[in-house]
């Protein structure tokens, strides 16, 4: 079992600057509760993302010393691959693909198949350089454009996005669309087709909804979810403003209540929690 800690998702979106200690401060928190990963920035345009704009700075002061977590970044073009590369404390790399055209070139000014080519790319930079990239497929689960989609559109980026060589794939519900049925149904025939892929689950959803889609998810064989602590964060286009990241401190009782071993300090992960309003208020 894997949980994602997501800082980054949970930041980005909000308005006024988190000064770069204060993110530090948390991210090193979080570094010591023991998640498998920590999604602690992104290399974008600062024009697109200005919370963003001090992820090298952050970096730089965050100390991996003692920490069993690694490092992702979120970058959306080559270029930030570039420079995401030549950070040795970062692992992975994380590529919004969407199977949205609409939310493709909105999110990163890219068409789906301008997406696909600077994906080949940036894996192959990945490759060379030692890192692994982490594909999400963004609107995963249906759109508000009215763009096709069905599961078998899913699939059949999988299958590219598998030619590639990429080996971890995140399915991400960005506006908290999927139904329990939905998210069951799509993880169990992905995870069947594709046994070598790593599927991993980034919904997006209403607290009241949470538990049961990470159900959902679990029992169709998904070991791998991403969180960020209060549910902070999300898809500024999700129509129901409730609708954001899923709470890693549910995801973390409904596992604990399986009896699952998930590695992680439960006194720092409370004082992380506790951390949240400080760190995140303006």
């Amino acid at each position: 079992m894997k949980i994602i800690e997501c800082p980054r998702d949970a930041m980005q979106g909000i308005k006024h600057f988190i000064p770069t200690e204060k993110k530090a401060e948390y991210i090193n928190q979080l570094l010591k509760v023991g998640f498998d990963t920590i999604d602690f920035g992104s290399f974008v345009s600062p024009k697109a993302i200005p919370q963003m704009k001090d992820t090298a700075h952050v970096l730089e002061q965050l100390d991996m010393s003692s920490s069993k977590s690694k490092l992702l970044a979120i970058v959306a073009n080559y270029r930030g691959a570039e420079e995401a590369v030549t950070y040795d404390e970062i692992t992975y790399l994380g590529f919004p693909f969407s199977v949205s055209e609409t939310f493709q070139q909105r999110n990163t000014n890219k068409s789906v198949v301008e997406a696909l080519n600077q994906l080949n790319e940036i894996q192959n930079l990945c490759v060379s350089k030692g890192k692994e990239l982490v594909s999400y497929i963004s609107m995963g689960f249906g759109n508000p454009y009215g763009d096709p989609y069905d599961a078998e559109i899913v699939a059949k980026f999988a299958d590219i996005l598998k030619s590639m060589g990429i080996k971890i794939i995140s399915l991400a519900d960005t506006i908290g669309v999927a139904t329990e049925e939905s998210i069951g149904q799509l993880f169990k025939h992905l995870i069947n087709q594709h046994p070598d892929i790593e599927f991993g689950a980034h919904l997006h959803a209403n607290p009241n909804h949470s538990i049961s889609k990470i159900e959902a998810a679990y029992a169709a064989g998904c070991r791998r979810f991403d969180g960020a602590l209060n549910g902070f964060g999300g898809c500024p286009k999700a129509k129901d403003e409730l609708v954001g990241n899923m709470a890693t401190e549910t995801m973390v009782s409904v596992f604990r209540n399986k009896s699952l071993d998930l590695g992680l300090n439960e006194e720092i992960f409370e004082q992380a929690k506790s951390m949240v309003p400080r760190i995140f208020a303006e």
